[in-house]
């Protein structure tokens, strides 16, 4: 259990509190989301049409809001929904996280750890994503540069 995300409890944008492990059984695309990064657009715009398309068969993608990176995600939890109705965004959103630093959210810490990053396994930018199975286990990382499109192939094998 202790290799899975389904150990982890986090908090919605609603701020309801869940435990991953409802996400058994399922593929999931883990994000750390911004409204005012250069990179939102294509990543909203593609991210919520890869939930449209794979959602049913068994896609699930969990957003991430964080303002750790120059300070392009300065909205609240409210503004934040509000900002990514433009982009029609269904998927799972999250309370504001870090991704880095001391206090860096517990799931980022293992992902960090499962999936290292080049140099350092340090979150480098907005819209870093990891790819989990359908058993929970962190099995690719994802710069921010790689658009959601060009991981659907990976995502088509494990679904």
């Amino acid at each position: 259990m202790e290799d899975t995300i389904y150990q982890f409890k986090e908090k919605t944008i609603d701020g309801e509190e869940v435990t991953l492990d409802k996400y058994k059984g399922n593929v999931c695309l883990i994000v750390n989301v911004s409204s005012k990064c250069g990179l939102t657009p294509i990543n909203y715009t593609q991210l919520s049409a890869i939930d449209k398309q794979y959602r049913e068969k068994g896609l699930r993608i969990l957003g991430f809001p964080c303002n750790q990176f120059a300070g392009q995600e300065p909205g609240t939890e409210a503004e934040i929904k509000e900002f990514v109705k433009q982009y029609d965004v269904n998927f799972d959103l999250f309370s504001k996280i870090d991704v880095n630093g001391s206090k860096a959210d517990p799931l980022y810490v293992f992902l960090k750890k499962k999936q290292s990053g080049t140099l350092l396994d340090a979150i480098k930018w907005n819209f870093s994503k990891f790819l989990v199975n359908k058993e929970g286990v962190p099995v690719n990382r994802y710069g921010p540069k790689t658009a959601p499109n060009d991981i659907l192939p990976d995502i088509e094998k494990l679904l």
